[in-house]
């Protein structure tokens, strides 16, 4: 009996350990105006993690009036009533749990998600959560930002501390670690400036390392020191970095000073022994309690939330079991059916996922994920063990191209659905105009996303739009926040344009020669070949009055009325009422020109056949313009290029007046 105990406890303690964690606390759905909270903690605690984040993102807004601070994702906040069920979930590094983490930000392609417990512990959860929501919102806002500014910018927002009954706002304060250890330690600044994901400064495991402690205190004196004089020229760098310029001209040009001179000075900043801040005194705290409404989640919704955080971990066969518990207690919810279909996607268990993730859009046909998802299960299929598709069957091309629509058109601000949908018009060949207002868009909402500009520099090529293609390349190549991977695949790409290129002009050249020689040879109405016609012709005809060639192009007549641009007009957004945007490709740059009604502006044709093309939407064909502008004032994040003049259409290759 004795030998038998010992084996019988341990199968129990696995199959415990097998099983959900119990959900019978009492799980509660907070929603306040831009989160979704749930979580086995109280109410009160609940709500209190919504205030502060609801606090931390409407502070940056005041600072940042003119950013975009609307993610293009949900962001899902799990607040764990204690650290023990926290635990189960907290981020695994080399197959060991994190016991030091409070909390973390996990972000996704589809929902990003935040955790934390709020069982007091000596180090706050928010900090880490402040410094990745801080990333979030500055990806939204900057293709290509800096590594050392985007972290030490995360850092210095990473202390965001709100009290005195929610009415005094301080931001700014010194972290002691970072202080301590550049009181040891510095990088050169030229070095600092030139850390791109790549390096090892950057690859550190945690944020206490010299790297992000030197970004940050070079983010805080140049927020904070010299009495506030150097934001203005931080605001000069980045747009000297933006315009082209490089590292070093724009740093001596907008500092006025050398590197070494610069480190001098923040060597000095960093000795100091206070640090100045910024703190806001307001009139009314800042509440968001009122706004929150709160449901109780039953047992299967907060299983089918703890698999799907764990999916989003790269925790997928864990997850499962959390899920197949969720849809044991409630066999027909959406979110369980959903997320185990993925799971099952990443398991290549397709037929399975496929019918799972039907039946979630048949039980929730107005939820976007649901239809992106299957569309991407097929997606998935088709690639096949080696991740590659040289065509869509078109059984599934149609299927794929019907979900994604319905998924842009229930959530138009869903990057991922018009990524797809492009991918599919790219592989088959089919819409690539409507590939390149997809991918365009899907760059405006996430600007941060590298994928996105490797797939457009590819439906590039498939137009044989060779400088367009090598530029969105180059500018990925160039990218500080290109790793290895992204870089090698422009790399890459970039040679197949280059190639591509080069045998096009040869065969367009041979091609050009076949026709000169077959033109030359021709024989003439009197049976003499062209060129070599009776003495005494060539003469005459060079003696008599030029006349008009048939099918001369025109000469486009110069405008002085505004500013003007050269491009493909690809989309007429109308917006309510008479008014419309314009949608110009001019080379890499997409223009938005604004009218208050389609007839304000003046249109003309040099070109047959245009007939139907002033109306809103997607242009199904190249369609060249010429267009005039009033340029509108230059500012960040400004909706408009411009108000238009006149749009003139022209073939691809008409000459415009000198």
């Amino acid at each position: 009996m004795k030998r038998l105990t010992a084996p019988l406890v341990a199968v129990i303690a696995l199959f415990v350990l097998a099983l959900p964690v119990s959900a019978k606390d009492t799980w509660l759905s907070v929603r306040s105006k831009n989160f979704l909270l749930v979580g086995n903690a109280s109410e009160k605690e609940i709500r209190q993690v919504g205030t502060r984040l609801e606090q931390f993102r409407y502070v940056f807004m005041q600072l940042f009036p003119k950013a975009n601070l609307n993610t293009p994702v949900p962001t899902t906040v799990i607040v764990f009533k204690s650290d023990s069920s926290y635990r189960p979930f907290k981020p695994l590094y080399q197959g060991k749990t994190n016991d030091n983490i409070a909390g973390y930000f996990q972000a996704g392609e589809d929902v990003n998600y935040i955790t934390l417990t709020s069982e007091p512990r000596p180090e706050s959860p928010f900090g880490v959560i402040f410094h990745e929501y801080t990333h979030l919102l500055v990806g939204n806002n900057m293709s290509d930002p800096p590594v050392w500014f985007n972290e030490g910018l995360a850092e210095y927002y990473s202390t965001f501390d709100v009290s005195d009954g929610n009415k005094k706002i301080t931001l700014g304060k010194p972290v002691s670690n970072h202080v301590y250890l550049l009181r040891e330690r510095f990088i050169p600044l030229a070095d600092l400036l030139r850390v791109t994901h790549d390096s090892p400064a950057y690859n550190e495991r945690d944020k206490s390392g010299i790297f992000y402690a030197e970004s940050w205190a070079l983010v805080h004196y140049l927020l904070q020191g010299d009495k506030g004089q150097r934001v203005a020229q931080l605001a000069q760098f980045s747009a000297l970095l933006s315009s082209g310029k490089t590292l070093d001209e724009s740093f001596q040009q907008a500092f006025q000073m050398d590197y070494k001179t610069m480190e001098k000075a923040l060597q000095q900043y960093v000795q100091r022994s206070t640090y100045p801040g910024t703190t806001f005194e307001l009139k009314q705290p800042l509440e968001f309690d009122t706004e929150m409404q709160t449901r109780p989640l039953s047992e299967a919704e907060a299983q089918a939330y703890l698999g799907d955080l764990l999916y989003h971990t790269n925790r997928a066969d864990e997850s499962e079991a959390y899920l197949k518990q969720a849809l044991t207690l409630a066999p027909d919810l959406p979110m369980a059916e959903a997320a185990l279909g993925r799971v099952r996607v990443r398991q290549k268990r397709y037929d399975e996922a496929r019918k799972l993730l039907a039946q979630a859009v048949a039980a929730e046909p107005q939820n976007y994920l649901a239809h992106f998802y299957l569309a991407e299960a097929l997606n998935r299929q088709t690639l096949g063990p080696d991740n590659m598709v040289t065509q869509y069957p078109a059984e599934v091309a149609t299927t794929m191209r019907a979900e994604l629509k319905k998924s842009i058109e229930l959530n138009p601000n869903f990057p991922e659905a018009y990524h797809l949908l492009a991918f599919l018009d790219l592989v088959n060949g089919e819409e690539l105009m409507d590939a390149t207002v997809l991918m365009t868009h899907a760059r405006l909402l996430r600007p941060e996303r590298l994928e996105y500009a490797l797939t457009l520099a590819r439906v590039y090529l498939r137009r044989e739009q060779f400088a367009a293609a090598r530029h969105v390349l180059e500018q990925v190549m160039r990218s500080s926040n290109a790793d290895a991977q992204i870089r090698a695949e422009a790399q890459d790409t970039l040679r197949v344009v280059n190639n591509f290129a080069d045998q096009l002009a040869r065969v367009k050249a041979a091609n050009e020669e076949v026709a000169r020689s077959a033109k030359t040879s021709e024989p003439t109405p009197d049976g003499d070949k062209a060129g070599e016609g009776k003495a005494g012709i060539g003469a005459s005809s060079a003696s008599a009055e030029p006349q008009p060639i048939e099918g001369a192009r025109p000469i486009l007549k110069h405008r002085t009325d505004g500013e003007q641009i050269r491009g493909i007009l690809i989309k007429i957004e109308c917006t309510g009422g008479a008014s419309a945007i314009l949608y110009v490709q001019a080379g890499e740059r997409l223009y938005k020109i604004h009218t208050d009604a389609l007839d304000h502006i003046e249109f003309v044709s040099y070109v047959p056949d245009m007939s139907g093309q002033i109306s809103c939407g997607p242009l199904k064909k190249e369609t060249y313009v010429h267009v005039t502008f009033r340029a509108a004032p230059q500012q960040p994040r400004a909706k408009f290029d411009g108000e238009a003049i006149a749009v003139e259409f022209i073939s691809k290759d008409m000459e415009i007046e000198k």
